[in-house]
């Protein structure tokens, strides 16, 4: 069981002071093929040394890998600067930084913890945003996660991603007796913890609801039939949505978080079904003498993504919700599955076998613009970061000591991290931002 975190934040504090002479604003075009790391100075947040030191490190790290900012090594630094006066903006251009962030760091004498911090524009002279939280100690990781936000916010224009967690697949054991079980973790894979812990049952596809931290997963124990189950994450309890036998992929969310899409099995055959979470209710979307399956919505709820062999070979289609105007988006060489629209509903995220090697990639919703994200011998499992700029998937590398680990490519295919944990990991699903 999970407790709701309560941080109050005090956004207009400290916005809007110390501003200075109008110059060209500091800004990051994220619609660009290419975008240029913004160099970023990023000190230690002054004030309580223990939690300044990793607040300032968690926000270097979630810029950084976002490759949008290159945190600036703080040997360079010419000066700490105050957090209550103007920064020496020349020291700054002197290392070549665009902006700098400066903050503080206090334990209360309630035990509360408050954190602060500053935006600077450098070659604008002027603070750009700034901001004051006061929560529990324990929250310090989440405050530096909602920080990290609030910057790329302020500087792309577009809501950041770094206040979310992931639920996964946790494998462990030997690669022929594993041990599959749920677990979650904050997105830079810090904070895990598992959700499920039997031994005798198999989880799969866990999926998060767009609107609530509530997944749906598979699961099935040793001889039994397969369950979709919905799992409230805050509360800890779960409940059986259904028995569906041959049930391969878990169930996905619509985007009021009120209906689910799946694909159920029937003979030889899959088709696409939709039910009503509040009454129960299953509408069958598809009639295909095929294999229908893996169903996405598109974030305004009007589509819906799919994948299906209908043409000799898996291939990426797309319907209205209700079923009609069924058509195929995908026409390049080799296999396409796991589609999954983005929340933005620019792109499909897809992956792609081909060759003998399997691919990430992207495509728009009518099928044009279909662009290769990275490759090798088995990536799959894409979900999507809520701002729709970042991809996680798991990749497997040959080797009978090898597992899947968790990866992130952004959108230009560029910038690519592992995600490290402390077991094999597969299947991610991204949560929303926290409320």
């Amino acid at each position: 069981m999970m407790k709701t975190l309560l941080i109050l934040v005090f956004a207009v504090v400290l916005a809007g002071t110390f501003s200075g002479p109008a110059h060209a604003q500091l800004e990051i075009d994220v619609t660009q093929a290419h975008v240029e790391p913004v160099p970023i100075a990023i000190t230690s947040f002054g004030g309580d040394t223990e939690y300044g030191d990793r607040i300032a490190e968690v926000v270097a790290d979630n810029l950084r890998r976002s490759g949008l900012f290159r945190p600036i090594d703080r040997a360079a630094f010419i000066e700490q600067p105050g957090f209550d006066s103007t920064p020496n903006y020349a020291n700054w251009r002197m290392i070549n930084a665009d902006g700098l962030v400066v903050g503080r760091a206090s334990r209360q004498p309630d035990g509360q913890l408050l954190a602060e911090f500053r935006l600077w524009d450098i070659y604008g002279q002027r603070q750009l945003t700034g901001q004051q939280f006061q929560t529990s100690a324990e929250n310090w990781r989440r405050v530096a996660h909602i920080i990290s936000d609030a910057i790329y916010e302020r500087l792309t224009g577009e809501s950041g991603y770094f206040d979310t967690r992931v639920v996964f697949v946790s494998e462990s054991g030997p690669k022929t007796e594993r041990v599959r079980r749920l677990a979650i973790m904050d997105q830079d894979g810090h904070n895990l913890r598992h959700l499920t812990n039997a031994t005798n049952e198999i989880v799969r596809n866990p999926r998060f609801s767009p609107t609530r931290q509530e997944i749906t997963y598979v699961s099935q124990e040793l001889g039994d039939t397969a369950r979709v189950y919905l799992f409230n994450i805050e509360t800890g309890q779960r409940e059986v949505v259904g028995e569906f036998p041959n049930m391969s992929f878990a169930p996905r969310f619509s985007p009021d978080g009120q209906r689910i899409v799946m694909s159920l099995q029937q003979g030889g055959n899959a088709n696409i079904y939709m039910m009503d979470l509040r009454t129960r209710q299953t509408t069958r979307l598809t009639h295909s003498p095929s294999i229908d399956t893996s169903p996405s919505f598109s974030p305004d709820g009007n589509r819906i993504v799919f994948e299906s062999d209908r043409g000799g070979r898996q291939q990426i289609y797309v319907m209205n919700a209700d079923g009609s105007n069924q058509e195929r988006i995908s026409f390049g060489q080799g296999s396409y599955g796991t589609p999954v629209w983005s929340p933005r509903g620019d792109l499909i995220a897809f992956t792609k076998l081909s060759g003998g090697r399997f691919s990430i990639g992207v495509m728009r919703p009518d099928g044009s613009g279909e662009r290769i994200l990275t490759e090798g011998f088995h990536n799959e499992g894409p979900t999507w970061a809520p701002n729709g700029r970042v991809i996680m998937f798991f990749r497997e590398v040959p080797g009978a000591e090898g597992g899947p680990q968790l990866w992130t490519v952004d959108l230009t295919g560029r910038h690519e991290h592992p995600v490290r944990t402390n077991s094999f990991a597969s299947d991610p699903a991204w949560s929303p931002l926290l409320n």
